[in-house]
């Protein structure tokens, strides 16, 4: 029997009224998030890809509920959190969490690490009053800090500290589901792989699921079971991470491998993630939004939005390439 998820999305989207003069009436919609449904398995972690602008981080804050949806559902343990109570409601923010971006920007810089983070166990009521210093070590030390830092402000830790912080004060509430929205993008390579280290070892001893946001492959095939591939607030690709790198099956994952870094001697290269501007999320185009930057492109791209089937076990491509079971030719490497 297969477990249910822990989160779900059903059909989720999220627009914004946008004000312009661009269209008759002066009133447009950003479409962040469209129609997107996803399962997130306990204990796992499923990594979310795209470049900057294709609405990850939307829909991550859609499932911590700092968004309403205009549309769709958002299940945890297959019920809806968009239908509970207010009381429900603020229990379930203790078991979901969120681990920021900038960990510069997401701490208090008047407040002291340990008032950061007794302030949340005080929130949630997770311990007694007497018992919450010990509670603030333990913390501290279980994200490979030390104790005795405790009394210090954000200023006085390094990048890599600092979002050790902000890892131990979403674990202060004790959660079971974490949004790491781009937890490492702000930090130097060897931190990043630190910081990546510690949330799997977090992940292995707490039994912790994530939804890990990142425009980095590299970060997503170390530390992601299953990758979703979100182009323009849509899901276009989606597949368990090694058969993604392995063999990416839409032209803008492969597109996103192919320009991903790879490690050159001497020489430094930057190449852009796919060839032209990812287009504007309140005026899209029409059919498949790719296809003005597919090299595929047919006809039918123009005018059809491809449906995301499933072309093999635990594997789905929205493309019309596929719909006759066609494969889409290897990107050149």
């Amino acid at each position: 029997m297969v477990e249910a998820p822990l989160v779900e999305t059903r059909n989720l989207t999220k627009s914004f009224p946008v004000g312009g003069r661009l269209r008759p009436g002066g009133r447009e919609a950003l479409v962040a998030v469209e129609d997107v449904s996803l399962q997130i398995r306990r204990g796992e972690t499923t990594g979310l890809v795209g470049e900057s602008g294709s609405g990850k981080s939307t829909f991550g804050r859609l499932l911590l509920q700092l968004y309403a949806p205009t549309s769709g559902d958002i299940l945890f343990e297959g019920r809806s959190v968009l239908q509970q109570s207010a009381r429900a409601t603020r229990e379930l923010r203790k078991r979901i969490q969120v681990v920021f971006q900038d960990p510069y920007a997401s701490l208090n810089p008047t407040m002291t690490v340990r008032q950061m983070l007794r302030e949340a166990l005080s929130v949630h009521a997770i311990c007694a009053k007497d018992a919450r210093d010990a509670r603030v070590a333990e913390l501290l030390e279980r994200v490979g800090l030390a104790s005795q830092l405790a009394d210090r402000r954000p200023h006085q830790f390094s990048g890599g500290q600092r979002q050790r912080i902000g890892i131990a004060r979403a674990l202060a509430v004790e959660p079971e589901f974490i949004v790491a929205d781009e937890a490492v993008s702000s930090l130097d390579v060897s931190v990043q792989a630190q910081v990546l280290n510690l949330m799997m070892r977090l992940q292995d001893e707490l039994g912790l699921t994530y939804l890990f946001i990142s425009h980095n492959l590299g970060v997503m095939q170390h530390i992601s079971r299953e990758v979703a591939v979100m182009y323009l607030g849509r899901i276009v690709e989606q597949a368990p991470t090694e058969d993604l790198f392995a063999e990416p099956l839409h032209p803008y994952t492969q597109a996103l491998l192919r320009a991903a870094p790879k490690p050159v001697p001497v020489r430094k290269t930057i190449t852009p993630a796919v060839g032209g501007d990812i287009p504007s999320p309140i005026d899209r185009p029409s059919g498949c939004h790719f296809h003005p930057r597919c090299r595929f492109a047919m006809p039918v791209c123009k005018v059809e939005y491809p449906a995301l089937r499933h072309v093999a076990p635990g594997r789905t491509v929205a493309c019309h390439l596929y719909e006759d079971g066609s494969t889409v030719p290897k990107p050149e490497s």
